[in-house]
C-alpha cells in the first residue's frame, strides 16, 4: 500500500518491472520489492509515497468488488458476536466480494460459502486469494441456500441476503447444538421478522446490535469528533441453536411491516 503526502491510499500488486501510475507521478514496483516496510519511496515526479503492508481493513475498502462489501467496522463485531475461531466449520451465504470470507479464515475457520451469481463467487475468490493465498480452507457452491443446505453439525452460519428468515428452518438441521446463526440485514423490518423466525425454531438467546463508528479530530489544542461518522450500515443479529422443538411452522409467521 502506498499512501501519498495527503494520506491518499493506493492499493498496489507488486510484479518486478511493473510500474504504478498516479497523478503524482511513476513510481517503479522493483523500487519497493524487498525494501523495509515504513519506509518511503519517491516517485517520477520526486514526491515521496510512504509504504506499507495494506491491513485486511485496507484490503476490504479498496479491493475489486462484485457485491457492496461489510465494511470493517462490522467485520470485527462479527467474528466476536459470532464467536469465530481456528478449526470453526462455517456456512456462509452469500460471499458478495470475499470481505467476510476472508475474516474468517484468517481467523481459522473452515469456510463453505453458498452463492448464486458466479460472477460474485470468483470475484470473491480471487480477493480472498489475492490477500491470503491458494493454501486456505475455502470452498465456494453455486446454490441456493433457501434450498436446503446439504452439511451438518456446523459450527456457525453466516448469512448476508435479503431474505435469511427462509434460511431458519433448514438451519435448525444443519447446526450442531449450541452453534451461532448470525445474520447481517440493512433495515429494521427485515431484522424483526428474521426474529420471529428464530423465535419459532427453536432458536435462543438471540439479540441485535448495530456499530456506529466516529473518529475524532486531535491537532494540538483543537480535539473535537470528526464532522462525518460511519454511522449504521447494517444490523447484525446472532443466535443460538438450542434443542427444543419449534413452537410454531414457519408458514404461519406473516412478514413484518
Amino acid at each position: 500500500m502506498l499512501v501519498d503526502a495527503k494520506e491518499r491510499r493506493y492499493l498496489v500488486g507488486m510484479r518486478e518491472g511493473a510500474m504504478f501510475h498516479t497523478h503524482a507521478g511513476i513510481v517503479s514496483h522493483d523500487d519497493i520489492i524487498g525494501a523495509e516496510e515504513g519506509g518511503t519511496v519517491i516517485g517520477s515526479t520526486g514526491r515521496r509515497f510512504l509504504v506499507l503492508r495494506p491491513t485486511l481493513a485496507d484490503v476490504v475498502v479498496k479491493m475489486p468488488r462484485g457485491a457492496q462489501v461489510i465494511y470493517p467496522k462490522d467485520l470485527g463485531a462479527i467474528l466476536i458476536a459470532a464467536d469465530i475461531g481456528p478449526g470453526m466449520r462455517v456456512l456462509e451465504a452469500g460471499v458478495g466480494s470475499g470481505a467476510l470470507s476472508m475474516t474468517l479464515l484468517r481467523a481459522g475457520a473452515s469456510v463453505l460459502g453458498y452463492e448464486l451469481r458466479e460472477d460474485f463467487a470468483e470475484h470473491a475468490r480471487k480477493n480472498v486469494v489475492a490477500m491470503l493465498g491458494d493454501d486456505i480452507d475455502y470452498t465456494i457452491e453455486i446454490r441456493d441456500v433457501t434450498d436446503g443446505i446439504d452439511e451438518t453439525g456446523l459450527d456457525r452460519i453466516l448469512l448476508d441476503m435479503p431474505e435469511p428468515w427462509k434460511v431458519v428452518p433448514h438451519a435448525v438441521g444443519a447446526l450442531r447444538p449450541g452453534g451461532i446463526m448470525l445474520c447481517y440485514l440493512p433495515t429494521i423490518n427485515q431484522t424483526a421478522q428474521l426474529r420471529e423466525a428464530l423465535d419459532a425454531h427453536g432458536f435462543g438467546l438471540a439479540e441485535t446490535v448495530e456499530i456506529l463508528r466516529r473518529s475524532w479530530h486531535i491537532e494540538a489544542r483543537s480535539v473535537r469528533p470528526d464532522h462525518r461518522m460511519v454511522a449504521h450500515t447494517g444490523f447484525l443479529t446472532t443466535a443460538r441453536r438450542l434443542s427444543v422443538e419449534p413452537v410454531e411452522d414457519q408458514e404461519s409467521i406473516s412478514p413484518a411491516r
